[in-house]
């Protein structure tokens, strides 16, 4: 499985990071997982492009996470393309049907399918997923592929999600501000260390992303305040940068 970091910020996004969006590629199938403000440039730079995916899966819907949906979904259709099926939590369909009532002249101008899905395992674009729910100010799903590959989605550090995690090759955690910052429904560092260090789960590697304008400059720190509780590998999420999850 190869992990391309399409967006690593947030709903403050920065020159460098753009809002959430990770693409999937395992053999000929992929997948995108969120789809925030900035997604759709960054997807146009790979050799996939927004041509080559028809599923996106999001985690929540918050609008870092979701505003390039029918930005999307408009380039397939101008790109002839037919096809586009977004899978989320519940409220999914919802969220769809809201932003065609408002942009209308884009109902109907691809198959459009809409699926909802909860924290139980499911199939999407041919990758078998597991969902967890996180905890966050909206409902929110973790999802896992297999022993490859953990993202967390959108959530406070906590040892159930650990757990979760537990024997994959990569997860990828929300790590949204360093420590001096009191926040909720975020981790800090800190938190997100101490919690995967009690937890005793084991994982390859871990990446940290959603970064706040808060992080700038202040990553390697962040990276040590993680390591100062968990002795694992801990890198720091870049948008376009791809890892291959053997």
């Amino acid at each position: 499985m190869n992990v391309t970091f399409l967006g690593t910020g947030s709903a403050m996004p920065t020159g460098e990071r753009a809002q959430t969006g990770l693409l999937l590629e395992r053999d000929d199938r992929t997948l995108l997982v969120d789809c925030g403000s900035g997604v759709l440039h960054r997807l146009a730079r790979t050799e996939i492009g927004y041509e080559g995916v028809s599923s996106v899966l999001l985690t929540h819907h918050h609008l870092d996470h979701v505003s390039d949906l029918l930005s999307l979904l408009k380039a397939r259709w101008l790109a002839g393309e037919e096809h586009l099926e977004v899978v989320g939590p519940a409220g999914t369909k919802a969220l769809v049907d809201d932003l065609l009532s408002v942009h209308d002249y884009l109902d109907g101008r691809v198959d459009l399918q809409v699926r909802e899905v909860g924290p139980y395992e499911f199939e999407v674009a041919g990758f078998a997923v597991e969902a967890y729910e996180t905890r966050h100010s909206l409902p929110c799903l973790a999802y896992r592929f297999g022993d490859e590959f953990v993202y967390s989605g959108d959530t406070e550090a906590f040892e159930g999600l650990a757990n979760f995690a537990d024997g994959a090759a990569v997860l990828v955690h929300d790590c949204s501000f360093p420590d001096d910052v009191d926040v909720a429904n975020h981790p800090t560092p800190t938190q997100l260390g101490e919690t995967l260090g009690a937890s005793g789960a084991s994982v390859g590697r871990v990446y940290l992303t959603h970064f706040y304008p808060h992080t700038q400059g202040r990553e390697e720190e962040m990276v040590d305040s993680v390591r100062d509780s968990y002795d694992g590998d801990v890198r720091v999420a870049s948008d376009l940068t791809t890892v291959r999850i053997d």
